[in-house]
């Protein structure tokens, strides 16, 4: 066996924070949505937690909504030395699949590209996802969960090896509550793959593309939108537990 078969893959981070939150207003007059207060700490540290438990590194935050605030916390996070995360700056909003198209370079060195929307608040092991994702050779891995509001979601119907073979982005009559999370794993030609498209949301244009081409993953723990402010109110009543008995290792 070669030197270059033992080398762990490679896995790189988007994190896709850059929106307004419109629904959180006022809130968000005067603070980025992925700094919002949720218990001891903004909703971003809640997702460097989880990267650094799954031994990721590198990280890329797009960056558009009173950015100075999101460098001041980054500045913070990075002098730490225990993760980098750098940032790729929207003077104008450029959709999720958009700032994947403007940095279609991050791929250049990596195996797997994590992209996620930090706009939720989730408990996931994203090392089993990423595990997951390494074991069954296609291009994508969705990670799914269970919804009370699937018409707010893009649903899935998943086939009997996991593939997702159907998606319908907020559909009108939802036929299931299985939703996409807002979390997927790429590898590096299908995120490559993805910003050739020239396309601007991922939901829409994107992911109907990889029907039939990639994998769903089930997560049964926590996770939640945090897109109005009722949400985040349920979230700063759930997440002291749920997060505390993660962390004591009894979930």
């Amino acid at each position: 066996m070669d030197e270059q078969s033992l080398k762990a893959p490679v896995v790189k981070v988007l994190l896709l924070a850059g929106g307004i939150g419109a629904r959180l207003r006022p809130l968000t007059d005067t603070l980025p949505k992925c700094l919002v207060p949720i218990g001891e700490r903004p909703l971003l540290g809640y997702w460097l937690d989880c990267f650094e438990a799954a031994g990721l590194r590198e990280v890329l935050i797009n960056n558009h909504h009173l950015p100075d605030a999101v460098r001041a916390y980054l500045k913070e996070v990075n002098t730490r030395g225990t993760i980098h995360v750098a940032e790729a700056y929207e003077p104008e909003l450029l959709g999720s699949a958009g700032t994947v198209r403007a940095n279609r370079a991050f791929a250049d060195d990596a195996d797997h590209i994590v992209i996620v929307y930090a706009d939720n608040l989730s408990d996931v092991d994203l090392g089993a996802l990423i595990r997951h994702h390494q074991s069954h050779g296609a291009p994508a891995t969705m990670m799914l969960f269970y919804t009370d509001y699937p018409e707010r979601c893009g649903i899935v119907r998943l086939d009997g090896d996991g593939t997702v073979a159907e998606f319908v982005e907020k559909p009108e009559k939802p036929e299931s509550n299985l939703a996409n999370a807002g979390l997927y794993v790429f590898t590096a030609d299908a995120y490559r793959e993805i910003a050739d498209m020239e396309a601007f949301d991922l939901g829409f244009d994107v992911l109907p593309a990889f029907v039939n081409r990639m994998r769903g993953w089930v997560w049964n723990g926590y996770h939640r939108d945090i897109g109005t402010m009722e949400s985040l109110e349920a979230a700063r009543r759930e997440a002291p537990s749920v997060f505390a008995l993660k962390n004591s290792g009894t979930r």
